[in-house]
Formats: structure tokens, sequence, C-alpha cells
């Protein structure tokens, strides 16, 4: 399928591996110049590489924390007018609500829900002005199923969820769309030190302690990176015009819900 977003201009952030390079990697296939952006020079610069050999599209980076002021204005700069945006950050610590006070909840609203609507802010004038646009926001199942260890994660997600809900209806006549899309697991290194930490602390081998993790899920298998950035690509395409505040799950179906 042509997603007719060929030529466009995308802003990626946190893409130098993990669920945004997936996205950075899907939209470089479909034609798209990219901003990447990450907090790793390194492994930043090899990703870049990689895509501009493989698919010979323009790539920018920008080595930048985005849940800071200072890193929010280097991506802007860097990326100038660009027709797509797909934030990404990493989510806070696991905890219990005991552990949390004030300033730990200030943390994860800066990284997981400001962040991303100070980047809105940024570019949704200039994409209504040229009557196109396309926003993409990674949060976490957490968001349609609550996770009680990750209630840091739960409460900033849910705050972008809403701020997106409104925003969404109100850009949306201007050739703009805004729309969430929410991963399970995945088969990213995060997944795999998830795993080695079960593993080490039940006694049992990584393979085993990913076995246990796959019976939780219907399709038995992790995502891959590739497949959610497939899903991203195509949420930035031409053919996604009508998907407007929409919160899109790809856990294999392990969020048990009827909506």
């Amino acid at each position: 399928m042509d997603l007719g977003i060929r030529g466009k201009r995308a802003l990626v952030c946190a893409s130098s591996k993990g669920l945004g390079l997936g996205c950075a990697r899907a939209l470089a296939e479909a034609g798209v110049a990219l901003v990447m952006n990450a907090r790793g020079a390194e492994a930043l610069e090899a990703s870049a590489q990689a895509i501009r050999e493989e698919f010979g599209v323009a790539v920018t980076t920008v080595v930048a924390d985005v849940t800071t002021a200072d890193g929010q204005a280097q991506v802007l700069e860097a990326a100038g007018d660009v027709d797509i945006l797909v934030t990404n950050a990493g989510g806070p610590p696991p905890g219990m609500w005991t552990d949390w006070e004030r300033d730990d909840f200030i943390a994860a609203l800066d990284a997981n829900m400001l962040a991303p609507i100070a980047l809105m802010k940024a570019v949704l004038p200039g994409m209504m002005a040229r009557g196109w646009g396309r926003v993409v926001n990674i949060t976490s199942v957490s968001v349609k199923a609550p996770i009680a260890v990750l209630g840091l994660s739960n409460s900033a997600r849910a705050g972008l969820t809403g701020y997106v809900a409104g925003t969404a209806r109100q850009v949306a006549d201007k050739g703009v769309t805004i729309n969430n899309l929410l991963p399970g697991l995945h088969d990213t290194d995060r997944a795999a030190a998830l795993d080695g930490g079960a593993a080490a602390q039940q006694g049992i081998t990584v393979q085993q302690a990913r076995a246990q993790r796959f019976g939780t899920i219907p399709a038995h298998r992790y995502g891959t990176a590739a497949e959610f950035g497939a899903t991203c690509a195509f949420m930035c395409s031409q053919h996604a015009g009508f998907m407007i505040g929409q919160n899109i799950l790809l856990d294999g179906g392990a969020t048990n819900t009827t909506m």
C-alpha cells in the first residue's frame, strides 16, 4: 500500500532503538525524511546511518533529552516545519503507592505528559496552516488497563490521553490528526531486561521466563518493533485522515476489554 507520505518530514523522538526506531524505519520506508532524537549519540548515529543507507532518505540527528525544555528546544529547532510528529519517552520507574512523593509525580508528568504536549503545541500551528499533519503519541496499555506498580506512568499517560481527546477534535478540521498508540509487550531491550530480572528472581532460565510471559498474551509471543512501526506509519498516512483522538492497542490481545 502506498501510504501517500513520500516527501513528508517527521520528527520521531527517542528513536535510536526499540519502538521509536521501529517507527522511524517504517516512515523512512514510506519515503519520509526524518529528524531522529535520542540521548545516546552512538546508538542514534548508528541507527540513522543504517536508515540512510537502506532507504535513501535524509536523516537529521539530535542528541538531547526531549523530556527537558532545553532538549525540546534543540529538537524543534532542528526539525523546523514537520508534517509528522511521533512522541516517545521511557516510562517512570515502578513502585507502590506508598513510594511516590510529589517530586516523583512532577518528574513523571514532565516526561510522559508535559513534554509531548509542549512538542504538539510547537508543531500544530504550522500543520494547521499547511492543512495537513499527523501526530502519534506512544503511550501504554496502562491507559486502558492500569498496572498497579506503574502508578506514575498510569497517571501521567492518562493525563496526556485526556489532553489529546480534547485537542484532537479542535484541530481535525484543519487536516491534522492526533492519535495515541498503546504498546503492550514487545521484543525490545526493556523486555529482555524484564525477562532477565524475572529469571534471576525465580531461579529459572531467561527462556522459561519469556515462556511464562508469552502465556499471558493470546498471541503467545511478543510484538516486534517492525510491526509496531508499520502501525505507526499507517496512522501517519494519507489513509488515516478520519482517525481522530483514538487510542490504538497493540498488545497481542493481552488487554481483555470489549472496547
